[in-house]
């Protein structure tokens, strides 16, 4: 339960600075350039301190840092300028924690009990409640409609890659591995830098000199100064801290119990996000956020 809450307020903070990162930089240019921030504070720590590329479940968590770092964050980075922090983190993790306990049950045999089913339930409620479109008309059909596909879709890599770190969890404990999270995050975030380089690319390919962006000799895309503090912030928050925090709660307790605490960022982060980017939520939402934060206290209660 710790380290989720831990993660929970580390991925608050990494939303608001990645919403400013990606207004100011462009949604593929930022996540690309803080993947790169946070791989490289991961790798000093992985090989100096921890267990670098070892273990027998290497590939298994780079193949979920495939799909939650990479396909699943590339999504996330798309959505955050359509609808803002506090609603694409909502959609997110509304929609992992569902996937991330069926994925679980079915590959793992985990099935959750009927009191956390009722507990996740609730939470999973209270998101949903403060998603209704009526709470939120400042946003466009267009932005609505391809924000909520992308976060569909950064939901699905989300849960999807939280089942298969909890197979890859499972194998190191057959063989007697014992990694820390932060090591866990750095073979991860590998998968993910894969995919962020190869959108990147793509980017740099498309992109034409009077699209106001500087590119270097090299064909890097250098983002602009004010986008580099806040590119900074949300790697790590996110990719570091937040996902070492991530990794270290799904070690010890099943996705399906985890992710609806996660889930209740949105509720978390609308402060910051009301203060940083104007995101006044309505009554609906505060009813939401109250039913969600007691459907934590009783998923506590039953774990």
């Amino acid at each position: 339960m710790i380290p989720a809450f831990f993660a929970t307020i580390l991925f608050c903070f990494s939303a608001v600075s990645a919403n400013r990162a990606t207004r100011l930089a462009g949604s593929l240019e930022a996540n690309f350039w803080r993947l790169v921030f946070a791989t490289t504070l991961l790798a000093i720590w992985a090989h100096g301190f921890g267990g670098g590329l070892g273990g027998r479940a290497f590939l298994v968590f780079f193949i979920s840092g495939v799909i939650g770092f990479g396909v699943g964050d590339v999504a996330l980075y798309l959505a955050y300028p359509r609808l803002g922090s506090r609603l694409t983190l909502l959609l997110v993790h509304c929609g992992a924690a569902p996937l991330a306990a069926l994925g679980e049950w079915i590959y793992l045999g985990n099935a959750l009990s009927l009191g956390e089913i009722l507990a996740s339930a609730t939470i999973l409620l209270g998101v949903v409640l403060a998603l209704a479109p009526a709470e939120n008309p400042h946003i466009g059909r267009r932005d609505l409609v391809w924000g909520m596909g992308f976060g569909l879709l950064a939901a699905a890599g989300q849960g999807l890659g939280a089942v298969m770190s909890r197979v890859g969890y499972a194998m190191n404990a057959e063989s007697g591995a014992n990694f820390d999270g932060m090591t866990i995050a750095y073979q991860r975030v590998l998968g993910g830098l894969l995919i962020g380089i190869i959108t990147y690319a793509w980017t740099v390919s498309r992109s034409n000199p009077r699209s106001g962006r500087t590119q270097t000799e090299g064909g890097f895309i250098r983002p602009p100064a004010g986008a580099v503090p806040w590119i900074l912030i949300t790697g790590i928050s996110g990719p570091t801290l937040g996902v070492a925090c991530y990794q270290w709660a799904l070690e010890g307790a099943k996705s399906g119990v985890v992710l609806p605490i996660v889930a209740t960022a949105p509720l978390m982060v609308m402060p910051l996000s009301r203060w940083m980017e104007g995101d006044r939520p309505g009554y609906r939402a505060v009813i939401g956020g109250t039913v969600a934060v007691i459907g934590v206290i009783a998923l506590g209660l039953t774990t």
